[in-house]
């Protein structure tokens, strides 16, 4: 809706939506692409400081990532973006309490582990219900800033019926549509 380049989000939710169309591979990421942040956020717990706070939070680099998670989803939509914001520093404090419990020494393998679960199931879900390769082998960048956006946005329209404006997914859903329907086509030629 008027909005290009690194703010649109209409054609980055297309570019993602193109790699997650089967709804298994949907349900899979809605449960383990948020904690895959998470877990990252309780990693990074552990950088060096920047300045400290009584009660364990740091604004470390796990504080960098979140604010900038936080202000490209509220620039990319008020209203799902606020929530989205929320939802990263509510990640950032949580992360920050278990990391701080845990130390370094217990963390990073609780981390790993989670890490290793998560990343498996999105795997299997690509290659066993969505048959194609992860988004992030195409736009790295792009596939880990959106992911968490993109599981809350499909939330949202599922669960509410929410969209960032009136004909949002429709729009969203065309392109979709033809982004699918060029990889298949590209697919096929290299079969033959």
């Amino acid at each position: 809706m008027g909005r290009s380049g690194l703010f649109d989000l209409e054609n980055h939710f297309a570019f993602y939506g193109a790699y997650h169309s089967n709804p298994v591979n949907i349900l899979i990421h809605t449960l383990f692409v948020w904690p895959i942040l998470f877990t990252s956020l309780v990693l990074l717990y552990f950088t060096p400081s920047l300045f400290s706070f009584p009660a364990g939070f740091y604004l470390n680099f796990g504080f960098v990532f979140t604010l900038i998670y936080a202000l490209y989803y509220v620039g990319l939509d008020k209203k799902a973006g606020s929530l989205a914001a929320l939802l990263c520093v509510l990640c950032w404090v949580g992360a920050s309490v278990l990391a701080n419990r845990l130390r370094f020494s217990l963390a990073w393998k609780v981390v790993l582990a989670a890490q290793l679960f998560c990343w498996a199931g999105q795997f299997i879900g690509h290659g066993v219900f969505e048959k194609r390769a992860p988004a992030l082998l195409d736009n790295l960048v792009q596939a880990f800033l959106m992911a968490p956006f993109f599981v809350l946005l499909e939330v949202l329209q599922t669960a509410f019926g929410y969209e960032p404006y009136p004909g949002f997914h429709s729009s969203v859903k065309q392109k979709i549509e033809a982004n699918i329907k060029e990889w298949q086509e590209e697919k096929q030629k290299k079969q033959t």
